[in-house]
């Protein structure tokens, strides 16, 4: 019995790694920067070499998963080649823990789970990227964005008391925000070329003007979609929360660090924020009698 479970697991990591040579073959071969195709294709090799380690010990043929292959090239292509490629990785985990439980009674996977653990520690860490060269810049835009209009939405909900008003004043004071924080990266940037910089400052500008408007629409269409402005209000939050989520998510997978950590400190502050603000537009509508 205990033999059939030993070979299914066997064969299940062999089908695994003949999935990511054919991931990492497909992958390299639409990589126009050498130094980063020289990578994936070290990669691509040392996973087949895997597979023949498994197939001797296996004596089994096997085809890679298609449905498998078919997502992390799809995911690759969307959302860069540093968010696959981490994705991938983190799904081996269990694999690995295996090889390791496995290498004593099967020296020849000591060598696989030295490479696994390599491909994670050292080779994806080579990798260079844009979006992620970028991720500041991005980070900048959409941090911002989430602290000044949920901070703004909020305080304009009690405030104002209609949607419609809500969504405009929120869209127009979004649009010039993003205009200026967009040209404020680009000086800074620009500033930092001078000291020998390689980041592009209208590149850096794009990110993080671009994640502001993107922010920006998400939050206010709430109060496009909805009548009551408290439903408006608690969906925004809901749609803030969810993108502080994703957008760590992405940053902490595509560059290996933690996640909920991060999450939990941008969450809070979101929070806090517009807390304060929906005091404040408390306060307001009360000494100053505004109706709307």
């Amino acid at each position: 019995m205990e033999n059939k479970i030993l070979l299914k697991a066997l064969i299940a990591a062999q089908r695994n790694e003949i999935s990511e040579y054919h991931t990492y073959s497909w992958l390299a071969r639409r990589i126009k920067d050498e130094k980063n195709r020289a990578i994936i294709e070290r990669i691509a090799r040392e996973e087949h070499g895997h597979y023949e380690v498994f197939k001797r010990i296996t004596r089994t043929d096997i085809k890679p998963q298609k449905l498998m292959v078919l997502f992390y090239r799809l995911i690759s292509l969307f959302f860069g080649l540093s968010f696959g490629l981490r994705l991938m990785e983190q799904g081996e985990k269990a694999a690995e823990r295996m090889y390791k439980s496995l290498k004593k009674d099967i020296p020849e996977l000591a060598e696989v789970f030295l490479d696994e653990e390599k491909h994670e520690e050292e080779i994806l860490g080579m990798i260079k990227e844009e979006r992620i060269e970028y991720a500041g810049s991005m980070v900048l835009g959409l941090n911002d964005a989430l602290m000044e209009l949920t901070g703004a939405l909020a305080g304009l909900t009690f405030a104002l008391q209609n949607s419609k008003i809500i969504a405009l004043t929120g869209f127009i004071t979004g649009m010039a925000a993003s205009m200026s924080m967009a040209a404020s990266e680009y000086l800074s940037v620009r500033e930092e070329a001078d000291k020998n910089s390689s980041k592009s400052a209208l590149r850096s500008a794009l990110y993080t003007g671009v994640a502001y408007i993107i922010t920006v629409l998400i939050l206010i269409a709430p109060y496009f979609l909805f009548h009551n402005i408290y439903v408006s209000l608690g969906v925004m939050m809901i749609l803030s929360i969810l993108i502080i989520l994703s957008y760590n998510f992405y940053i902490t997978t595509a560059k290996g660090l933690p996640l909920w950590r991060r999450f939990g400190e941008m969450a809070l502050i979101s929070l806090v924020v517009a807390g304060i603000s929906f005091l404040v537009g408390v306060i307001v509508r009360t000494v100053f009698n505004v109706e709307v």
